[in-house]
């Protein structure tokens, strides 16, 4: 299954240190030296190459034997005194195991919107706000902390996952959200598309299809303070009836068309940004104007299918 809400196309890469460099050049030296062995034994030139012209005798096999076992054990020995230097250099100093719950998401969140979301041109300032205020590692199991706050999507169970960070962004800046507006997302996931959502707009109306993350989801966002969060299980094809219409509509698993019912239950002037498509999905912008949708492409990207029997019947 595809990872849910990931940009597609080249990602923000960081280019390695000067000491990185020489720890890969040296493994890449000790890997090589294993592939050349020197065959003592039966060979009268330091420079004749095992295999060479003449059959080994046995004593010139258990010779190599060794030299063979000699060369494994340095690679592995260097390997193990040189692997932690790597890790250092690929987190800015610090080992992975230092920069979870005690006390660093606060630098790792900042360092996030920094990195991830404002260099890749989201600018509006409210949104910018609540991705450095709700903190994702609350919202990843625990085994994925050190990796809360990564420019990837991460596993949340049941086949699911919390977004790319600047997708969440992304979706949420294009909704142009003021304050004021009831919004209904699809796909509440581990809820943390909500928790932003909730920062920005009046009121959050959330479905999410697989019954044990909605329970779970709304259980978190309860426990963390969020009111104005509504969420239920059930099928997002169809939406929320009930609590329509909406000023904005955003879906986080991808359809392969425009679910109607979500058309009709956008307010007239209303936003939505869906993600379409089936081996190839675009992220769409659609805004409602006298009953027309005007639709812009922003960007491919790579969700989960949207399931259900609404999608199925494209009723």
């Amino acid at each position: 299954m595809e990872p849910h809400g990931q940009a597609r196309g080249p990602q923000q890469t960081y280019p390695p240190t000067p000491r990185l460099r020489w720890v890969i050049r040296r493994l890449a030296k000790s890997a090589e030296a294993q592939q050349v062995y020197r065959c003592d034994g039966c060979c009268q030139s330091d420079a004749f190459l095992h295999g060479q012209g003449r059959a080994c005798t046995p004593k010139c096999v258990t010779a190599r034997r060794h030299g063979l076992l000699r060369r494994q054990m340095t690679f592995v020995i260097s390997a193990i005194l040189i692997l932690p230097w790597v890790s250092t250099q690929c987190t800015d100093g610090k080992r992975v195991s230092d920069l979870n719950p005690k006390g660093d998401f606060k630098v790792m969140r900042e360092k996030m919107v920094e990195t991830q979301i404002k260099a890749r041109g989201v600018k509006d300032p409210r949104v910018l706000s609540a991705l450095l205020k709700v903190e994702r590692h609350r919202f990843v199991p625990e085994k994925y902390l050190d990796s809360a706050y990564s420019d990837q999507p991460l596993p949340i169970g049941e086949g699911q996952t919390i977004s790319q960070p600047y997708i969440v962004a992304l979706m949420t800046e294009l909704l142009e959200l003021n304050g004021n507006e009831k919004v209904l997302e699809i796909g509440t996931g581990s809820g943390y598309q909500a928790a932003v959502l909730a920062e920005l707009a009046k009121e959050v109306y959330t479905i999410e299809i697989v019954e044990p993350l909605a329970s779970t989801a709304k259980k978190r966002l309860s426990e963390l303070g969020y009111q104005n969060v509504i969420v239920k299980a059930g099928d997002g094809y169809l939406g929320w009836p009930e609590a329509a219409p909406f000023d904005a509509i955003i879906v986080t698993a991808a359809p392969d068309h425009i679910p109607r019912p979500l058309i009709e239950q956008l307010k007239d002037g209303g936003r939505m940004v869906v993600p379409v498509g089936s081996y190839t999905q675009e992220l769409k912008k659609i805004v409602k104007r006298s009953g027309k949708m005007e639709t812009t492409n922003i960007i491919p990207v790579v969700f989960v299918p949207m399931t259900g029997e609404g999608v199925k019947k494209k009723q």
